[in-house]
């Protein structure tokens, strides 16, 4: 932070006027660790950040770091409805009330502060708005802010949001995709340069913690705000510190280089960690679910149907033939599921009365190819005039996951006589592909929001914007627009339901698991909680007790 030479003066004024004016601003040097209110948290992370600017960031790692730094209005309470306002904690808002049932309007807790020491104010909310709305920054959360017709400031602490019609997610919309940005910083930038401007690699925020330091390919340090408005953190420093993959970041917290890896993913991962003494295990419902989608369209030709996936009879038959449950058996070792629709572990109040999952069934498979046309021929491919039951599946070269998921839906699927190739491409291919319609199955996963209304429309709805696949069911249409309208959570539960049932019974992809996530954490951490949707939601609350603390908790103290 740029800030302008005062005066000189003797040495002594100058100090107590320095004091004095930091102290005014809240940016007082922190007070000495005491008791609890110590602590230092590695992090071993895979890869780097890119941004730390809410609206533009593109990872998990750069969402965790994030979220640290910069508020909502209001958080949804771990395992709360997403339907109405009565799951949601203040955070930037010290309270909201309905004006009417499509003006909702937030008054801000006045002790709000910038990490800069500028009042968090109204015209902050507004200007967040505006930018999160601009197409020109294509932000994260924009689609969900679609029926927010305006946010208007209308004094310093009070701001109004306008809907476009009643919907009962709509404080939902309001609150969870918007982390507040300061406009007195952000202003006069213009939007077309927010994804490369200095601000995302330096921000101030207005969370429990504030920016240190970014070096370059090594780590992000944060530092705990000790006039935080809601409560100084117990941690007083967190550390990401990055690694080239996985294995690397594992191999840090199993040296006891860093204290917390967010997700162990393998079995063989959990046992290392688990025999180390030193780390503790946290599984916690995963917010991510994967999947085989199928192009129901040529790929030459978008308006021509694929000539083998177009067939709903093919696509039962491929989802029947994989023994689901033995592959995430296989690949998790317990620790994972097979959804019975687009659906992670994180939605468990949809799992509970949810439609099966299809058996594995390869005697009624071969039977819905048989009664089809389609007949085995040379080398054990079934054909149909004279076309082979062939097609390929895209996945990342970068996972080792879905590349090993690939492979074992290649030899199962060889069972019933489909012919699959294996096409691994980088990151940014496959979504330039996808986008294009440039596939025949792509195996994906999906990170979700608290709600199913969020991310499954824009999937699997006719015209979704992510519906890669071109998939249309006039009657899951119609079950996500009761879901999306339901007034109470058993009635949206049960919209739900039927909205994958109706999938099930017309398949636009094979779902292939439902990971819960499991992280590894330092032992001398209490009060440790993890949340499907941001596994750190909660770390300002953990500690590291008096006689736990370790030469790192005291450093730099």
């Amino acid at each position: 932070m740029l800030r302008s030479l005062p005066p000189r003066r003797p040495a002594r004024r100058a100090t107590l006027a320095a004091l004095v004016l930091a102290a005014a601003l809240g940016c007082a040097p922190a007070d000495p660790c005491a008791g609890d209110r110590c602590g230092t948290l590695v992090i071993a992370a895979p890869g780097s950040p890119a941004s730390l600017l809410p609206p533009v960031i593109q990872g998990a790692l750069d969402r965790d770091i994030s979220d640290q730094l910069f508020l909502r209005l209001a958080d949804l309470r771990a395992g709360a409805s997403t339907i109405g306002d009565s799951g949601f904690a203040p955070q930037l808002a010290q309270s909201w009330r309905w004006e009417d049932p499509r003006t909702l309007t937030f008054t801000l807790d006045p002790r709000a502060r910038w990490h800069d020491g500028a009042r968090v104010t109204a015209l902050d909310v507004a200007f967040t708005f505006k930018a999160y709305a601009d197409s020109a920054l294509g932000a994260n959360g924009r689609p969900a802010l679609a029926r927010i017709a305006s946010v208007t400031a209308k004094d310093s602490v009070t701001v109004t949001f306008a809907f476009t019609a009643p919907y009962p997610e709509a404080f939902f919309d309001a609150t969870y995709h918007m982390r507040i940005l300061p406009a007195h910083l952000l202003g006069a930038v213009p939007r077309a340069e927010w994804r490369s401007h200095p601000f995302g690699r330096s921000p101030v925020g207005n969370g429990p913690y504030r920016f240190v330091k970014w070096d370059a390919e090594q780590a992000v340090t944060l530092e705990a705000d000790t006039s935080f408005f809601l409560g100084r953190p117990h941690l007083a420093r967190l550390v990401w510190r990055f690694a080239a993959d996985l294995p690397s970041a594992l191999q840090q917290v199993l040296a006891k280089e860093a204290d917390a890896i967010e997700v162990l993913v393998s079995p063989p991962n959990v046992a290392l960690a688990e025999h180390t003494g030193h780390l503790a295990i946290h599984p916690y419902p995963g917010g991510t679910y994967a999947f085989l989608r199928f192009n129901t369209k040529a790929a030459v030709s978008r308006a021509a149907p694929h000539p083998v996936l177009a067939d709903a009879d093919v696509r039962r038959a491929l989802v029947l033939a994989v023994d689901r449950a033995s592959l995430a058996q296989n690949v998790f070792g317990g620790r994972a599921k097979v959804p019975p629709g687009p659906m992670p572990l994180l939605w468990g109040w949809l799992w509970a009365g949810a439609p099966p999952v299809p058996p594995f069934d390869t005697t009624q498979a071969a039977r819905l190819l048989d009664a089809g046309g389609w007949t085995v021929g040379p080398g054990g491919v079934r054909r149909k005039g004279g076309r082979p039951l062939a097609f390929s599946v895209m996945v990342p070269s970068t996972s080792a996951g879905r590349k090993q998921y690939a492979v074992l839906l290649q030899e199962q699927l060889k069972r019933i006589g489909a012919d699959v190739t294996i096409e691994e491409v980088d990151l940014p291919t496959m979504m330039q592909r996808l986008q294009a319609g440039r596939f025949e199955t792509a195996i994906e996963a999906m990170q979700g929001d608290p709600t199913p209304a969020t991310t499954v429309g824009p999937l699997w709805e006719s015209g979704g914007e992510m519906n890669f696949g071109r998939y249309a069911n006039p009657a899951f249409d119609t079950q996500v627009a009761a879901a999306r309208s339901a007034t109470e959570a058993a009635a949206a539960q049960a919209a739900w339901q039927r909205a994958f049932a109706a999938l099930a019974a017309d398949p636009p992809a094979m779902m292939l698991f439902a990971p819960e996530n499991v992280a590894a954490i330092d032992r001398r951490f209490a009060d440790v909680t993890l949340r499907g949707d941001g596994w750190l939601a909660h770390v300002r609350q953990w500690r590291v007790p008096p006689e736990q603390l370790t030469e790192r908790d005291k450093a730099g103290r």
